[in-house]
């Protein structure tokens, strides 16, 4: 089949180049107009009690969503401000789409005790189109800003999450810029050449591209989060650098054993692209476990994600080829093995070294990665407030303000209660009892909004603590809560629901695909493991520096008592793909080698020695790419950053390098062990395209 489509790409490289512009052009035309599309609401969970309550509350609530604006930095009774604040007020109320604004001067609580900021509140009106909602946003929060005084910032609700949205989009932009260049100059390094080291690239920009428009269409049908974008073009550059290089490399190879180039391709193709196809769809497979999940957020980035992995191995398979046969000619063989020794003799001499030494290999290595992995049994998640900005945004700076002038708690969004009608007086009473400060407000059907305001944060552990309490409170009574809390809790309890399924799809999908791959049940397993001792180290590292505040400084960023929601999803099923990947392409040299020389001991030797390399170059691309996302300064985006970073290079050095040829110098033959009936549904089943046999190599040895 791969051969087949080499044939095909090869025979007509300009056709398929064609074609692939055309989707270039198509993705990047019409797929941008994602961009528009985005949502931002990452906690909503549909069919859930929160959501449920927001619903109805936007339909017979005549007060919606609210943002804030802040005046500070100087006396805010002098007179010429004073006049100046009630002119804009003024002038707020009558900007279409505004329920109401207060005016600060004459409703408690609205100045600060040392007389030096106000704040001024604008509620929206309740069931706003996105258009119309944002139109207002945008009118009210410009005629604020126009106050004339040292400090005026405007921020909170739904304009909160524009500005975390463009902050995350404008630091991926950044990121861009950084990566691109230094991506570029690491592949001159490894090929020596600027074609070689333009064909990555090539293949990742009709990824990203081929990804847009995915994603647009995944819009006609489906929300698509606005970290979908980000995490689409951080993996879609990285994963197309990987397959790419492990082609490049492959292709130079068999130049060394062919003068004819297409020949080569082909051969490449047969050999490597199965590499290819398999990693791609063992990729794919670990993000569909996102998909189990309701919320728009998960499935939208599962969505995002497996679109980006299936283009760029399309792309590998096709558009490399087509440009290999067009352009190989003049991309230079490899060395031969007497002259490369030195390439292979690091990597044969650490593989030789962790299997004779396995058992304190694995005594070392497993017991660090578990050391690492502690600060997981204590990870918490909150949806986050602007804290996760840098200091210079200017939702941070409101907040900080706030802080500084007003009493803890001020600005702090509610817990919504909403109380349908048919409540008794009894239970209301209950339930405002439940907080000091208590409002309430009736609804035209009969029914009531309470709000409570929790102590500390909008998401903390008090206000989710009030959430479970007005639940417990309210008995049978037709009473549902929703609020930023209330989103935090059932998102929580969705992950907890909804977690041990994803991961039994994940698993067996894995499990599966491993063994069409190998032929083995136990290399699977192993597999699982070690990926599972990476993963956990990275996301410990993650937990121990973001939520705990170890060296977050060192980021530009703070400890913060919790993991943003976002980002242990994403680094748990991006990383765990990842390290999928490296696996094969270890994995496939050592099938190879073993195949030929029937010695299990040596093909592991043999096989980490050809693909250390490779998998040393990629991850250390891929190590470029995710931490060039660490130069922004918005925290999901430096927590998924860091995460990723780390889990590429633990997973492609301490586990690949070391724990993987000491647990086959363990295993020993058994690595390879299926029952017979699968042994027999593998040989007649399984994916068998080989390269063709050439000499045997001298493998390095210089131990």
């Amino acid at each position: 089949m791969l051969t087949a489509l080499a044939r095909t790409a090869t025979r007509r490289p300009l056709t398929v180049m064609l074609l692939w512009g055309l989707f270039l052009l198509l993705g990047f035309g019409l797929g941008t107009g994602v961009f528009a599309r985005l949502s931002d609401n990452v906690p909503e969970v549909p069919g859930t009690e929160s959501e449920s309550a927001a619903q109805y509350l936007d339909e017979l609530d005549p007060a919606g969503s609210s943002i804030t604006g802040v005046v500070a930095g100087t006396p805010v009774s002098e007179p010429g401000l004073r006049a100046e604040v009630e002119r804009a007020v003024a002038d707020v109320r009558e900007v279409a789409g505004v329920a109401a604004v207060p005016d600060p001067y004459v409703t408690p609580g609205m100045i600060a005790e040392d007389g030096r900021a106000l704040i001024v509140p604008v509620t929206l009106e309740a069931g706003l189109e996105d258009d119309a909602e944002e139109r207002t946003l945008e009118a009210a929060a410009e005629r604020i800003r126009e106050i004339d005084a040292p400090d005026v910032h405007v921020s909170g609700g739904p304009l909160l999450g524009l500005q975390m949205g463009e902050r995350a989009q404008e630091d991926v932009k950044n990121a861009e810029l950084i990566s691109l260049p230094v991506v570029l100059a690491l592949l001159l390094v490894v090929f020596g050449g600027l074609r070689s080291a333009l064909l990555p690239l090539v293949v990742a920009v009709g990824g990203i591209a081929g990804a847009f428009l995915a994603l647009f269409l995944f819009s006609e049908v489906t929300d698509i989060s606005v970290y979908a974008i980000q995490v689409t073009t951080m993996l879609g550059l990285g994963l197309a650098v990987d397959y790419a290089l492990l082609m490049l490399v492959r292709f130079r190879e068999e130049r060394r054993h062919t003068g004819d180039v297409v020949e080569a391709v082909h051969r490449t193709v047969a050999a490597a692209g199965r590499t290819v196809a398999f990693s791609g769809l063992t990729v794919a497979v670990s993000l569909t476990g996102l998909l189990v999940f309701p919320s728009v957020f998960l499935r939208s980035i599962g969505l995002a994600v497996a679109a980006v992995v299936v283009i760029d191995m399309l792309a590998a398979l096709t558009l490399l080829p087509a440009l290999l046969a067009r352009f190989g000619g003049r991309i230079p063989p490899a060395k031969t093995p007497e002259d490369g020794e030195a390439e292979g003799r690091f990597f044969a001499r650490v593989a030789r070294f962790a299997a004779r030494r396995k058992v304190a290999v694995l005594a070392v290595v497993a017991p660090l990665l578990l050391v690492l992995a502690l600060p997981v049994s204590g990870m918490s998640i909150a949806v986050g407030d602007a804290r996760q900005l840098p200091a210079d945004s200017e939702a941070r700076q409101l907040q900080d303000t706030v802080a500084a002038h007003f009493p803890p708690g001020t600005g702090v969004s509610p817990v919504v209660v909403a109380v349908r009608p048919g409540t008794d007086a009894a239970t209301t009473d209950r339930l405002r009892a439940l907080a000091p400060d208590a409002e309430t407000r009736r609804l035209p059907d009969g029914g009531a909004v309470i709000e409570l305001r929790p102590p500390g944060e909008a998401d903390g552990a008090e206000a989710t603590a009030l959430v479970e309490r007005v639940r417990e409170a309210r008995g049978d009574a037709p009473v549902e809560v929703t609020g930023t809390a209330a989103r935090l809790v059932d998102f929580r309890q969705m992950l907890a629901e909804r977690a041990p399924w994803a991961a039994l799809t994940v698993l067996a999908g894995i499990v599966v695909l491993l063994f069409a791959f190998t032929g083995s049940v136990l290399l699977p397993l192993r597999t699982v493991v070690t990926t599972l001792l990476s993963l956990a180290a990275a996301l410990g590292v993650v937990v121990w520096v973001f939520q705990d505040g170890h060296l977050a400084g060192l980021l530009g960023a703070e400890g913060l008592g919790a993991l943003s929601l976002t980002a242990p999803p994403l680094i748990i099923a991006i990383a765990f793909g990842l390290a999928m990947d490296y696996e094969l392409f270890i994995l496939a040299r050592m099938r190879e080698a073993r195949l030929r020389s029937g010695d299990d001991r040596e093909a592991v030797v043999t096989g980490l020695s050809r693909s250390g390399r490779v998998v040393t170059c990629a991850a250390l691309l891929l190590a470029v790419v995710f931490a060039a996302f660490m130069t922004g300064g918005f925290s999901p985006i430096l927590q998924i950053g860091l995460g990723l970073t780390l889990a590429v290079l633990i997973d492609a050095t301490v586990v690949r390098m070391l724990l993987v040829p000491a647990t086959m110098a363990l295993l020993g033959r058994h690595a390879w062990w299926a029952p017979a009936p699968l042994r027999r549904a593998h040989d007649r089943f399984g994916l068998r395209e080989e390269r063709p046999e050439q000499p045997r190599e001298k493998v390095p040895t210089g131990v």
